[in-house]
């Protein structure tokens, strides 16, 4: 309580006592802005410090001096609320989504179109390399006409080189088996001899006979690429994220309801495939595609602006079914194949 004579002052960050007859020009020191409460902090606004504590806060020295002064701060006016509205229900309507018309959607066998792909030149350039590598090597065998001069015999364990027609008249002694690697022994499944030394293992002679064979086709492989799209208003863009394949015998072809991928890949001898019926109808003339270093590119103009759920309609199997299969007995015996790992040595 301020004592007899003296005054309370109700500038900001003051809150002192003061004798009127000794106020003077810079006997206060207070805020003239307002406090600032934001995001934890605490702090006035024409001050630049901020704190987190509240003590902290009411502590902060005034940052302007001035006269004492008893007059008490007008408070903020409250904002007058209208209690005849306190009732009113608000209705919020959304819009209508736009949807496709079921009746104009055209047949998943509709014709397909290729589309003519924009492709990079590095992409260029990286197949082209591919390909000069490939030739630099020595041409292997690939079963039509004769044998070439040095070519190995493929079966496992054999070491006979062709040197010409007399070397078809030998017996090739090879292995029937796989290699096994397992709890540091390495053997062979055909044979009983077991060994912890490679060198050894490898120099075990086979324990069958046959006829050489000079060629073994390789199958191409399914290559695995990741798939990934996103969608505007007007279109949707289908990214599938591939390296090194051709793009002079990959082929992008589609119809207003579905979209048929195959990329080639020459160091892999695999392809990859995806073929889907998609969930909204495109605009075949206006979809574009681009070949790129790293991935391929599909912009799928869309009919109508409406928002696609997903990329695809999963199709069903359209296989015949087919008789249920026998069941075959249970082995009880573990043979050694389902015990131990196998190892393919065929590179070897």
């Amino acid at each position: 309580m301020p004592s007899e004579g003296e005054l309370l002052c109700y500038n900001k960050g003051c809150g002192k006592t003061y004798d009127p007859d000794q106020n003077k020009q810079d006997s206060c020191t207070f805020h003239p802005g307002a406090p600032v409460f934001h995001d934890a902090y605490k702090g006035w606004s024409c001050c630049k410090k901020k704190c987190t504590d509240f003590t902290e806060f009411l502590n902060i020295k005034g940052c302007t001096t001035s006269f004492h002064s008893n007059e008490k701060p007008e408070e903020p006016q409250k904002p007058v609320v209208d209690k005849s509205k306190a009732d009113e229900v608000i209705e919020y309507r959304a819009p209508k989504p736009i949807t496709e018309v079921a009746d104009i959607r055209p047949s998943f066998d509709s014709p397909l179109t290729t589309v003519t792909p924009a492709v990079s030149d590095v992409l260029r350039k990286q197949v082209a390399s591919c390909n000069q590598n490939s030739t630099n090597t020595i041409k292997a065998y690939d079963g039509q006409g004769d044998v070439p001069i040095g070519t190995a015999c493929k079966n496992n364990g054999c070491k006979q080189i062709y040197e010409g027609p007399e070397t078809l008249r030998t017996t090739c002694i090879y292995h029937p088996g796989f290699p096994v690697f397992h709890e540091g022994m390495k053997f062979w499944t055909c044979c009983t001899k077991r060994t912890t030394d490679f060198n050894s293992f490898m120099e075990q002679v086979g324990c069958s006979t046959d006829e050489h064979v000079w060629f073994k086709a390789k199958s191409g492989s399914a290559v695995k690429c990741r798939l990934d799209w996103h969608q505007t208003s007007s279109a949707v863009f289908v990214s599938i994220f591939a390296k090194k394949y051709d793009p002079d015998r990959s082929s992008i072809q589609i119809s207003p309801v579905r979209l048929k991928v195959c990329l080639m890949f020459p160091e892999q001898n695999g392809t990859y495939e995806h073929d889907i019926e998609l969930r909204g109808v495109i605009k075949v003339e206006e979809s574009s595609v681009q070949m790129l270093p790293t991935k391929v590119e599909i912009k799928l103009k869309k009919s109508s602006g409406a928002s696609w759920s997903n990329l695809d309609i999963p199709r069903s199997s359209s296989k015949p079914t087919a008789e249920p299969e026998k069941a075959e007995p249970v082995q009880k015996e573990i043979t050694l194949e389902e015990q131990v790992d196998a190892v393919d040595l065929s590179d070897l």
